[in-house]
């Protein structure tokens, strides 16, 4: 498998190259599916694209059984040296790669599979509803193993390690609207400043107090107030709230509890607060027997004393949506570790390339293991 792992190594770099400097934000992928497509179709593999929104499915195999692994393929919107645009700070152009990489190499390999396997190049994971849709689009009812793959930091994992699954945590972005009215910035007793509402709600929600047995957090992460004119106090102000927690469970109470400081803060200051659920991701629901085999295929690949324990996180996933809305499906993520600093959605995240081929590897015998386990 490595001597076609090598054979194949210039056009999975080729393909990284394409995805780095080609990055598409959430929901607006076209060139990203377009390119995806074009690639796979060239090559002979049955794909399939939707008229109603990003994303690429394709299908190698024959037969009733079918597993599938999933590969995000949006950019972040962010900052990267003082000009705002979209960048893969999050991995997903390894992701990507990775997907048609395991793809390619099973073609290679010429192996009878034992079932049909389905790769989900799925859209808007940053979002956190990407996953629903291709929910909704039925593309996981015959599903019964699913596996996906995120590149870690080194505060988590060391590069040449892998842990064969990933515990995220669920997550949850409100967006927020202090409403009132600007007065003159001599008569502050006629308004409301809605600078001084923002901070009393950022330290009441630092106040916030749950379980600490289950790790949560949350903070503003926008704020929006004032224009030009230092002598108008601004009545109104936009914000964002990023929330998380490491169960679904506690997320709900940490939500809870923002909305009761939003209500209390509304009576304090005569005004209105809005909030608004942008979007949620859950946390996650991981299969033992899904870990076992992707375990298995860790050892074979890099060996025992590179297999890692799962990890658990505070980071979010969309992923786990597939569970939480198909409890059927059996489902793990592999954590590669590949010297990846300063850290993720860093706009200057850097990584150990040559970790893509391990993860393509591991990916192709996690699907090959599963098939034929399945199929005895």
């Amino acid at each position: 498998m490595k001597e076609h792992l090598e054979q194949l190594k210039s056009t999975i770099f080729s393909l990284f190259e394409y995805f780095h400097h080609n990055p598409e934000i959430s929901w607006e992928e076209h060139q990203t599916t377009a390119y995806i497509h074009d690639f796979l179709q060239a090559r002979g593999f049955s794909v399939q694209t939707f008229s109603d929104c990003t994303g690429v499915v394709a299908e190698i195999g024959k037969g009733e059984r079918c597993i599938a692994l999933r590969v995000d393929i949006d950019a972040l919107w962010q900052e990267v040296n003082g000009t705002f645009q979209a960048n893969h700070s999050c991995g997903h152009d390894a992701h990507m790669t990775m997907g048609i990489g395991t793809m390619l190499l099973l073609k290679k390999l010429t192996v009878l599979l034992r079932g049909r396997i389905k790769f989900i190049f799925q859209p808007a994971e940053e979002k956190g509803t990407g996953a629903l849709k291709m929910i909704k689009k039925g593309l996981l009812d015959d599903v019964d193993y699913l596996y996906g793959v995120h590149l870690r930091p080194v505060q988590e994992l060391a590069d040449g390690y892998a842990a064969p699954a990933i515990h995220h945590g669920a997550a949850r972005f409100i967006a927020g609207e202090i409403i009132g009215e600007d007065v003159h910035g001599a008569r502050p007793h006629l308004g409301t400043n809605a600078i001084e509402v923002g901070a009393m709600l950022v330290n009441k929600i630092k106040g916030i107090h749950l379980d600490p047995m289950v790790p949560y957090s949350a903070k503003m992460t926008r704020f929006q107030a004032g224009g030009e004119s230092s002598n108008i106090i601004p009545g109104s102000a936009l914000f964002s709230i990023d929330v998380r927690a490491q169960t679904n469970e506690v997320l709900e109470q940490l939500t809870t509890k923002i909305k009761k400081i939003s209500r209390s803060l509304e009576k304090l200051y005569d005004i209105k607060i809005e909030l608004e659920a942008r979007s949620s991701t859950a946390a996650a629901n991981v299969d033992q027997d899904a870990v076992k085999l992707m375990r298995k295929a860790i050892v074979q690949t890099i060996g025992e004393e590179k297999l890692a324990e799962p990890i658990i996180t505070t980071g979010g996933e969309d992923f786990h949506f597939y569970t939480l809305k198909k409890p059927n499906i059996k489902a793990t993520m592999l954590g590669l570790g590949c010297g990846l600093s300063p850290g993720l959605h860093h706009p200057n995240m850097t990584f150990n390339h040559e970790a893509m081929l391990t993860g393509i590897e591991i990916l192709t015998k996690t699907l090959l293991n599963t098939l034929q386990e399945r199929g005895e």
